[in-house]
């Protein structure tokens, strides 16, 4: 997909609705229950004055919205109120572009491979500038009562040009079969099954996923970005805000029948509690696990295949955006894998504060002993003016012990920043970044790196 073409629409939507702020719906999702359960239809009589509709009707059951109704989401809701009226079919999509303004700098020591002249410590130069826009594609189907399927296609991403296929799923809330005991125990049961994001922690639904960055009140994703797609099942249980789960999956980022001996699977686990304890104040805490013996290419923290919103930060001269893809992100190289991570969220009003507490340990296939690594994050954002306006800020960092390494590093980031919904689907945003590089081998070329700027974004989500 060409960067051209995405940059006319994200601006001509942009123009597009930018007169209608004074006609916006106020009527986007709050965060004591998910959208779903609103009825988006508008309703009109002969006396009624004329207001234009902004959100897509949602017409599938058990489905988190792509736009702002989306926003505080987490898992898709069990009892979302969408009545089932037979087969359907949705469509929907998201594209975003950025501009960068980022610099970045390096103490390595040149570092010459035999036979050459380029220094692989040496820092490509980075200028201002857009960023190739990236977009999704959403197909959805209501099969039966209670039972869709989804898939989502990164049409242009950052690692790859070409249309390709991030999931696709089936997602069961309710029996096909009129069998009462089977009617009551899918009250409380959620079976998901496929190729799909796998839930552990709850960062994986508030981060950007390639083209929607409708859910991340800033640009970056974290440090250790814990998202990764994977082939098995999940089974949920649910009821009075109390959720329970497991899964097993076949621990790969793609299907695999080569390597057996180098593969095992892999089992989640997660419980949680998401209560709106009064009007005003909603609390959910969750915490997950996740454990692999050996894989033959564990993603857990570097499944993003779309890639950084970084570009070519801390990269040297011979990099190139889809090659280099993980700029700023660390990645723990285990290929023995045990992780879990708290989760804490609270929403007063506008105000809401999210954590991640989180432990990976593991190993590589050449090591002898595990090594860990830690990440710790805390974000506050506050919406107001209806949730058009809001402002943001996140600290993160992550410290332990690298692949080859004989010492801990730590990774320290700073992010601030604010957005604006000109309608529920047009989201502006911004942000300052810095991040620092600790304690990296004087070989590393991240030894003394940091960089540091500005990264503005604009998203389209429906």
């Amino acid at each position: 997909m060409r960067a051209s073409t995405h940059t006319t629409s994200l601006i001509a939507a942009a123009l597009l609705a930018a007169p209608a702020i004074a006609q916006q719906s106020t009527q986007v999702a709050d965060a004591t229950r998910p959208a779903a359960t609103r009825d988006t239809t508008a309703t009109r009589d002969s006396t009624a004055p004329s207001v234009l509709n902004m959100l897509p009707p949602i017409t599938l059951q058990h489905v988190r919205p792509n736009d702002q109704r989306g926003i505080n989401v987490f898992e898709a809701p069990k009892d979302d109120g969408v009545p089932y009226t037979g087969f359907r079919l949705s469509f929907g999509a998201a594209f975003t572009q950025q501009f960068q303004g980022l610099g970045h700098s390096n103490s390595a020591a040149p570092k010459v491979v035999t036979g050459s002249t380029v220094n692989q410590n040496q820092l490509i130069q980075v200028g201002h500038g857009f960023n190739n826009a990236v977009a999704n594609a959403y197909v959805g189907a209501q099969l039966a009562k209670g039972i869709r399927v989804a898939m989502t296609g990164y049409l242009s991403a950052r690692h790859h040009n070409e249309t390709w296929v991030k999931d696709g799923y089936l997602l069961i809330d309710d029996s096909p079969i009129d069998f009462r005991p089977l009617n009551t125990l899918m009250q409380f049961v959620t079976v998901k099954a496929g190729h799909f994001e796998i839930n552990y922690g709850d960062t994986h639904f508030r981060r950007t996923d390639n083209g929607n960055a409708m859910y991340n009140p800033l640009v970056g994703n974290y440090i250790l970005d814990a998202f990764t797609t994977q082939v098995g099942g999940e089974v949920y249980l649910r009821a009075n805000g109390i959720m329970l789960m497991g899964a097993m999956t076949n621990g790969e980022v793609r299907g695999m029948t080569l390597n057996a001996a180098k593969r095992s699977p892999a089992y989640i686990a997660k419980v949680g509690v998401d209560r709106q304890v009064t009007k005003d104040l909603r609390v959910r805490l969750t915490g997950s696990t996740f454990a692999q013996a050996r894989a033959a290419n564990q993603t857990l923290f570097s499944g993003d295949r779309a890639g950084s919103r970084y570009y070519n930060v801390l990269e040297n001269t011979t990099a190139t955006e889809s090659a280099n893809f993980t700029s700023g992100a660390i990645n723990p190289a285990m290929n023995e894998m045990h992780a879990a991570v708290i989760n804490p969220f609270i929403k007063y009003r506008g105000l809401e504060l999210y954590g991640n507490l989180e432990r990976a340990r593991g190993k590589a296939v050449t090591e002898t002993t595990r090594r860990d690594l830690t990440q710790n994050a805390i974000e506050g954002t506050y919406r107001f003016l209806g949730d058009k306006l809001y402002v943001s800020s996140r600290y993160n960092t992550v410290s332990g012990r690298l692949a080859g390494m004989a010492n801990d590093i730590s990774v320290d980031r700073m992010q601030g920043g604010a957005g604006w919904f000109i309608t529920p689907l047009v989201l502006m945003k911004g942000e300052f970044v810095t991040q620092k590089y600790n304690d990296f081998p004087t070989t590393d070329i991240r030894n003394g790196g940091k960089f540091n700027g500005f990264v503005f974004e604009s998203t389209i989500a429906f």
